[in-house]
């Protein structure tokens, strides 16, 4: 079955407060809830033709928001960025964002009802695992018994050493270019310096470098040149493998590896075998940036990695008609040996939304290219909740400001699923929902697409810039499917070459064939080396049915 992964930043999701003041604190803007999905809310995105919903930030992390009433550690605000924090500054790797839940003292409780509630509408669950750096002020309070804390038995009078969690700057004070005191009587103190999330290994980051973390130290001298120490087993290795299997013990289907790649494959190799061993169903995804990276970690145990590098960007160029459609049948080709494991996206948390002014300012012009990376292959395919709706992200919302991303580091609200859920979409974003409901559920139900092989027609359909063609089939069923990524509509003729009909094994014969988008009907006729012509409304596509 294919893979359709609803990513829903949990702290927005469901919030319907619409002050919207930039900086403001939960009470003034509130926070979605766990609590927020709901069975009916669950079914609809099962009937969307979502298969996982990955619920980000779940896991607590840094806040400046003050729960010590419950217990909870309060962080320095130096060190966290915004109100709200990011998700991925983790302050305990065993607790639950206490924002996301309606009583504070049962987090836990409601997330594993949560877990239930997910797979009782059909759905897997994903969550993240952020295993290269932690909050500044990580301290567990809700770690198991017998579980040793991070950092807890350090030797930090050495810079590194392979049993230990974290890097250090010996005999160096956490000095780094900002104010250290962010309106608090006293500043943040750090000493000795730890080294920062993004590879910095000095006391001194900027304001650019993720300095509200703290790097996790796998057995890799990075002071020797990246030299690896992995016997015996590193410390932190242990405490990461607790932690996935923590997790999975929780009901989880999956884990969303953030930045795997700076965590050796060697890590990776050593923890899926043994999470697997146990959890045979739970998947990896990983966040791996660096193609010449891709098959090293497949082979440490990771089931889908993201295709940044390559079909996202492309197809962002094809969109914005900065580069011709024959660049898809590029990127797919370049991982071909790998294709069935490289998930595809067009929105993520990380990237500007479709419809903001610093992408395509429209989120309709992504339709064909949603139907093109929905349909041509059997690999997963990642959207971000709005995107279905054409949210623009286009609000300054504090520390994240007008960038065309919605933020991860503030208390908000987003408009459009403020709306949908009031029933006062516009005519444009129901259409744009529409177009989305379809193609998803083309991808579930027909096996041409999740079971099927597929077939690049655009070897012998050079001459089109602005359309993309391809075949699927499972069976006796083929669908041809022809996207237009042209803002007016396009009569063309596609080619179906002779090696079709030998590598499909079809018959030259007529057929009745219907639109699966459009419910229209039409006649084909299928002829080594003929033309099946096409007509395509602007920025969007057919999905051609024949039965053979």
């Amino acid at each position: 079955m294919k893979i359709v992964v609803y990513q829903v930043f949990t702290r927005l999701y469901g919030n319907r407060n619409t002050t919207r003041k930039p900086n403001g604190t939960i009470e003034e803007n509130g926070c979605g809830k766990l609590n927020d999905f709901t069975p009916s809310v669950l079914k609809r995105l099962r009937e969307f033709g979502v298969s996982h919903v990955w619920y980000t930030g779940v896991i607590r992390h840094a806040t400046q928001t003050d729960y010590t009433a419950y217990g909870i550690p309060r962080q320095h605000p130096a060190v966290v960025k915004g109100r709200a924090g990011s998700p991925y500054a983790i302050a305990d790797y065993y607790d639950i964002d206490p924002d996301l839940a309606v009583d504070v003292n049962k987090r836990m409780e409601e997330f594993e009802r949560l877990v239930n509630r997910t797979h009782r509408a059909g759905l897997k669950m994903i969550i993240d695992f952020v295993p290269n750096h932690v909050a500044r002020q990580y301290k567990s309070i809700c770690k198991p018994k017998g579980v040793k804390d991070l950092g807890e038995d350090d030797d930090t009078d050495r810079g590194f050493d392979p049993q230990n969690n974290f890097y250090y700057c010996p005999g160096e004070r956490f000095s780094p270019y900002f104010d250290l005191y962010h309106g608090e009587k006293e500043p943040y103190l750090e000493m000795p310096a730890r080294a920062t999330g993004n590879d910095c290994f000095h006391s001194s980051p900027s304001q650019n470098e993720w300095y509200e973390t703290v790097k996790l130290n796998y057995g890799v001298d990075y002071y020797a040149g990246r030299v690896g120490h992995f016997d015996p087993i590193p410390s932190t290795w242990k405490k990461m493998l607790d932690i996935l299997l923590f997790w999975a013990a929780k009901g989880v289907d999956g884990f969303r590896c953030d930045m795997a790649e700076m965590v050796p494959a060697e890590f990776w190799e050593w923890a899926t075998k043994q999470v697997k061993a146990k959890y045979p169903e739970l998947i990896f995804i990983g966040e791996v940036y660096n193609p010449n990276e891709y098959r090293r970690y497949l082979s440490a145990g990771f089931d889908y990695l993201y295709d940044k590098v390559g079909m996202y960007d492309v197809m962002r160029d094809v969109i914005c008609h900065r580069r011709g459609s024959d660049a898809i049948t590029w990127a797919w080709q370049i991982n071909d040996d790998i294709r069935d494991h490289m998930l595809y996206f067009l929105e993520n948390h990380d990237e500007q939304r479709v419809a903001s002014d610093f992408f395509a300012a429209n989120g309709r012009k992504a339709v064909p290219a949603l139907i093109a990376n929905v349909l041509m292959q059997k690999n997963p395919f990642m959207l971000y909740a709005g995107q279905e709706y054409g949210e623009r992200g286009m609000d300054k919302e504090g520390y994240s400001g007008n960038d065309g991303r919605t933020t991860i580091f503030d208390y908000w609200s987003v408009d459009t699923l403020c709306r949908a859920a009031a029933n006062k979409l516009t005519d444009e974003e129901r259409y744009l929902a529409e177009t989305y409901t379809k193609v998803l559920n083309i991808a579930r139900e027909e096996k041409a697409v999740g079971e099927g092989i597929a077939f690049d027609l655009m070897y012998v359909n050079g001459q089109y810039f602005r359309q993309y063609a391809f075949l699927r089939k499972y069976e006796n069923e083929l669908l041809l499917v022809v996207s237009n990524f042209d803002d007016t509509k396009a009569s063309v003729s596609i080619c179906i070459p002779a090696h079709a009909f030998d590598f499909l094994h079809l018959e030259e014969k007529d057929y009745k064939a219907v639109d699966l988008l459009s419910g229209e009907e039409m006649d084909v006729s299928l002829r080594r080396d003929g033309m099946v012509k096409v007509e395509l409304a602007a920025r969007n596509g057919v999905v051609l049915k024949m039965k053979i």
